[in-house]
């Protein structure tokens, strides 16, 4: 049974009240009827970014929760998955540019190098209202596609996000395998945008 929109909203206060960042699969998100409808949704500020800016911000990462959309779309090599900022202060605030991720090993510290970034979408203010979300895409290589030599496979459970601007982290648990070694760059993300990214969620 789909959960309803009430509940998926219950979820993520709980979360905010506890700090915690989990992934949520796809599925859990779409509410039964029409999609979830936060108070204030999130928008672009690329029209007048400095006017936006005075009136919201920055979402600092205790105003947010993180999570994961998946499963993610797997093509040849890897997977993108939409990685999710949410709101889970009471007021409202604001995000710009991208987000730090890397991936944490068993006993937390870091597996490998950091994400690189893609410059596929200019980086935009995104002013979220409370309860809104905005995302990255967050691609994963394969990492079966490197030399074992340069990469040393092994598992990662959680990935650990800087939020913009941001010196405190969050994490989201998440099994996947990485690299050990500080050689290929397997984790990608892109710059944040307003909305969840998943079709048929809006949050």
């Amino acid at each position: 049974m789909k959960p309803t929109t009430r509940a998926v909203r219950r979820v993520l206060a709980a979360l905010a009240l506890t700090g915690a960042a989990v992934a949520i699969p796809t599925a859990a998100l779409a509410a039964s009827g029409s999609p979830a409808r936060p108070a204030r949704a999130a928008r672009s500020a690329a029209a007048d970014p400095r006017s936006a800016a005075a009136d919201a911000p920055r979402c600092g990462t205790g105003a947010l929760t993180a999570w994961l959309g998946i499963p993610g779309d797997a093509f040849a090599g890897g997977a993108v998955y939409q990685l999710e900022l949410s709101n889970t202060s009471g007021h409202t605030c604001a995000l710009y540019g991208f987000p730090g991720v890397s991936a944490v090993a068993p006993g937390g510290h870091q597996l490998g190098r950091a994400a690189g970034r893609g410059h596929a979408d200019p980086s935009r203010l995104v002013v979220l209202g409370r309860g809104a979300t905005a995302h990255v895409e967050l691609q994963i290589t394969d990492v079966a596609n490197f030399p074992p030599s340069s990469c040393g496979q092994a598992s990662a459970v959680a990935l650990r996000v800087y939020p913009p601007g941001a010196t405190r982290s969050l994490e989201v648990p998440f099994t996947f395998r990485g690299c050990s070694k500080a050689g290929p760059v397997y984790l990608h993300v892109g710059t944040t945008l307003g909305g969840t990214g998943i079709p048929g969620f809006s949050g």
